[in-house]
Formats: C-alpha cells, sequence, structure tokens
C-alpha cells in the first residue's frame, strides 16, 4: 500500500479532475465568467507549487506517520487494538470531522482567516477553485492531520482512502456543474453537494461562515451550521469576498502576499 499510494492518490485526483472539468463544459450550473482561464491557471499552477513544497518540507506526511504509529503502537486504535476494518471505518470518520473543525477554526481565528482566505478570494467557483490555497495553509493542515494520525493509531489504508477523498470531494463540490434538484436532495443527506458547498463562498458573511463540511454533510447539521440555500440564489449569489473584487490585485503573485497585506491595499 505504501508504495502505490502516491500513485493512486495522483490517478484518483486526476481522475476526478477532468471529469469535472468536462462536466463543467458541458452542463454548467451558473455562466462562465469572462477570464475563466487566467484564474483556473492560477489555481492550478497554485496547487503545483503546494504539492512541490509539501514534498520538499514534509517528506513524511501522514501516511508515513501511520505506518511508525503502527509500528510503534502509537495512538488510540493500537492501544485498544481494535481490528482493520473498524479501526478504518472510525478513522476515516474522525479525520472528517478532524477537517470540518479546522475548517472552522480556520474562519474564526484572524491570524488563520488571512491564510485562508486566499482560497474565498476567488472570484467564480468550479473544480479548480477546490486547490487554491496558500502554501502556508497547506503545511498547516497537513501537520495537524499528521497529529490527528498519530493520535488515532490510524491505519494507513484509512490514511490512504481519507487522502483520495479529500481530494476528490474537493473537486467535486466545488465544482460548477449541474445537478438534478432531487439527486441533489437525496446525496446532501450523505455527503456535502455542489449546490450546498456554493453557499460557503457567497459574499454574504453568514453564508460564508456556514456548510464547512468537505465530505459528510451531518456536521455542519449536527453542530448548526448548517444553510440550505443562498439568499439570493445559486444563479443570483455572488461569489467571493467583498474587500476583493479586483482581478488584478488576485495574480499568482498577489495570492501569495495576501495573507501579509492588509485586506483595504
Amino acid at each position: 500500500m505504501q508504495e502505490y499510494q502516491t500513485w493512486l492518490r495522483l490517478g484518483s485526483f486526476l481522475g476526478v479532475l477532468l471529469l469535472m472539468l468536462v462536466w463543467e463544459a458541458g452542463l454548467p450550473r451558473r455562466p462562465v465568467p469572462v477570464g475563466n482561464w487566467r484564474r483556473r491557471w492560477i489555481n492550478l499552477v497554485l496547487v503545483a507549487c503546494n504539492s512541490l513544497l509539501v514534498r520538499l518540507l514534509v517528506p513524511v506526511a501522514a501516511g508515513g506517520v501511520a505506518l511508525m504509529a503502527a509500528q510503534q503502537g502509537w495512538g488510540l486504535f493500537n492501544w485498544l487494538e481494535l481490528p482493520q476494518l473498524p479501526a478504518t471505518v472510525l478513522a476515516i470518520v474522525v479525520l472528517d470531522l478532524a477537517i470540518y473543525a479546522q475548517h472552522v477554526v480556520f474562519h474564526h481565528v484572524p491570524v488563520l482567516w488571512r491564510l485562508h482566505r486566499v482560497h474565498h478570494t476567488d472570484l467564480a467557483l468550479d473544480a479548480t477553485t477546490g486547490l487554491r490555497f496558500h502554501p502556508l495553509e497547506i503545511l498547516l493542515s497537513l501537520l495537524y492531520k499528521m497529529l490527528v494520525v498519530w493520535l488515532l493509531g490510524a491505519p494507513l489504508l484509512a490514511v490512504v482512502v481519507f487522502e483520495i477523498l479529500l481530494n476528490a470531494m474537493a473537486v467535486f463540490n466545488h465544482a460548477n456543474i449541474c445537478l438534478p434538484v432531487r439527486l441533489d436532495s437525496l446525496l446532501r443527506v450523505l455527503i456535502v453537494t455542489p449546490d450546498m458547498h456554493r453557499v460557503h463562498h457567497s459574499v454574504i458573511k453568514a453564508e460564508t461562515n456556514s456548510n464547512y463540511g468537505f465530505n459528510l454533510s451531518c456536521w455542519d447539521r449536527l453542530f448548526h451550521t448548517y444553510t440550505a440555500q443562498p439568499r439570493d440564489g445559486h444563479l443570483g449569489m455572488t461569489i467571493g469576498l467583498l474587500e476583493y473584487r479586483d482581478p488584478r490585485r488576485l495574480s499568482l503573485l498577489g495570492l501569495l502576499r495576501q495573507p501579509f497585506v492588509p485586506a483595504g491595499r
């Protein structure tokens, strides 16, 4: 599993991304804005830079921590000697909750919001928006996941499956795709759909601070952060942040500098 996990993650990520890009081109939920290729290109270059940075600075990553935890007997599941299947399922669910909690914290702690707002400054929403994160946020998120994996003693299989889900669902629920209303209603009983997550990218602050989930939709309902529909409708809502409406400020260099520059400048 260890030797194949990189290819499994990369293959599933590229497959889902290509599928969503084709779907967006054929059946978009919202009109495609002018200058769409420029912002898409910036998002793709940003994720490439982030991937390279993570490889250079944190070569072990969460999968390596899972292996060490199993070898050394670290973590809750190893202490309890849970069998592989229940430990894997529980680890995936707890990791999902952990990422939900991380997302909430990044919205409400000012210094972390300065990093996370890079994601929210996209003026449109599509599959590439799910890849648009500041490198420092990516590094903090990775270290946080490694800590959770170590505390749980999560099996390697759980970590690999979770990472595949994390990448695939981030692309899926940011995608500008049209799902039938009935299908969306059925899916969001269990998972976060594009219509559900789109609310989170509204300029309206109450909507921005809702629908934090990325995979399981239950956390937003359980912790009362769920908003069913945007106030202005999916076609009428404005995407992004009010203080970042000028595309000239949203270049690749501008995004990298953004956490260190006051929003008004």
